[in-house]
């Protein structure tokens, strides 16, 4: 018997938010819904706490600063009670009915990362960058050359994991390199991951999208040095 606890990092989603928390709600398959406020400066908050105060299941999280999303994924940590833990990002990108599926798997394979894959099946995707695109593509085969294990989408946010592992590892990454933190440990930890297809709706930068240029030659970085290093 495995139970799911799925956290929610925020910041400034106010447009966003309430819906993205509604769609979490159209699937009960959650034990515990832990939102983790990285200090929005608009209403995130406000929405995050009534969603809190409503469902019981719910609890509401804020950083002390602002230091991007491992530093929210880092506090969301030490209060997981559930056997396994997925994230999901508070915009309007991902679709969480695919982490029934995703769930299902780790029924199956409760020792695995269950990784949510846009480059696989046949979902319905859209995304507005072409460049994006491609450089996903090539920072995935990067990673999967350098830890010769093949995984297809290395920036999803859809990640399903035992949460023993995820309570034991020190989160050093605070941007989004904390994408390829986790898969690197994870394949110390345990070298198997399965793939799951999700679907996706990518926002542009005027709607709010924070990944920039520079985060995807850290990600090349990071691919190597948690490689080599913990």
């Amino acid at each position: 018997m495995i139970s799911l606890c799925v956290i929610v990092p925020i910041f400034n989603e106010e447009k966003f938010l309430s819906k993205s928390l509604k769609r979490i709600l159209e699937n009960d398959i959650y034990e515990q819904i832990i939102l983790v406020d990285d200090c929005s400066t608009d209403n995130s908050s406000k929405i995050a706490e009534h969603f809190a105060s409503s469902h019981s299941k719910a609890r509401y999280l804020k950083t002390s600063t602002n230091s991007g999303k491992g530093a929210a994924l880092a506090l969301a940590s030490k209060e997981v009670a559930t056997s396994h833990v997925v994230i999901h990002d508070a915009d309007l990108e991902y679709f969480p009915v695919d982490i029934i599926d995703m769930f299902e798997l780790a029924k199956k394979y409760n020792d695995d990362l269950i990784l949510g894959s846009r480059f696989i099946g046949n979902k319905e995707r859209e995304n507005i960058y072409l460049r994006t695109f491609i450089a996903n593509k090539i920072m995935s085969k990067f990673f999967s050359l350098v830890n010769l294990y093949k995984v297809t989408d290395v920036a999803t946010c859809y990640k399903l994991m035992p949460s023993k592992f995820f309570k034991e590892i020190e989160l050093k990454e605070n941007g989004f390199s904390i994408e390829i933190e986790v898969l690197s440990k994870f394949l110390k930890y345990n070298k198997s991951i399965k793939e799951s297809p999700i679907s996706y709706t990518g926002r542009s930068y005027e709607e709010g999208k924070k990944i920039k240029a520079v985060d995807g030659v850290l990600y090349l970085y990071n691919t190597l040095k948690y490689k080599f290093l913990n």
